[in-house]
């Protein structure tokens, strides 16, 4: 595992306790991106489903948790990932059955997961590797069928690597810029 650390928890039970990285190759969210981004998600997170994809530490997804989301959903591909969640998870005592760490191609596993009403997100994270724009579009594509009614997206990417406005039944409907970061949400279509 690695030393390098992946920020901290910024609010809720697991406030000020710092996560570990899974290495070198993983962007932390900094704190002022995790201030706003949750702060547009707050009055949704109470109770919420959360799905948290390319989640490397699971730094989103456990500060969902953490600010009261029922429930996080953490899906990874990488082997060192999926341990350094589990072990975040136990850090901040967020362990147990209000998470779940998927080791998937995120593309993949929404595709062949089946939509199910009692399972659907409230709220999805997505943080695609920066290196792979189309990343964007296609987990976009992939989740729409999994989201719940009024349920929120949220894209962390490059600022050059500009989502599609509407993609699936998603329409962006904020944007906010931090340097090279920007986040893009969404809602639904029909919801809007």
């Amino acid at each position: 595992m690695s030393d390098r650390a992946a920020g901290r928890i910024i609010a809720g039970s697991a406030r000020g306790i710092h996560l570990e990285a899974p290495g070198p190759g993983t962007r932390p969210m900094g704190d002022r991106v995790k201030q706003t981004l949750f702060a547009i998600l707050e009055p949704d997170l109470p109770g919420a489903r959360v799905l948290d994809l390319f989640a490397g530490s699971g730094a989103a997804g456990l500060e969902a948790l953490s600010r009261g989301a029922a429930h996080a959903t953490f899906v990874d591909t990488d082997r060192t990932a999926a341990g350094v969640i589990a072990s975040n998870l136990d850090r901040t005592h967020l362990a147990g059955p209000q998470a779940s760490i998927v080791r998937a191609d995120a593309i993949d596993w929404l595709r062949d997961r089946e939509p199910n009403d009692s399972t659907a997100f409230g709220i999805v994270i997505v943080d695609p590797p920066y290196a792979d724009p189309e990343l964007l579009g296609a987990s976009l594509e992939a989740v729409g069928r999994h989201l719940a009614a009024r349920a929120r997206v949220a894209v962390k990417h490059f600022w050059r690597d500009r989502p599609p406005t509407t993609v699936g039944l998603l329409a962006s409907e904020r944007e906010r810029r931090f340097g090279e970061t920007t986040l893009t949400f969404y809602r639904r279509q029909e919801d809007r």
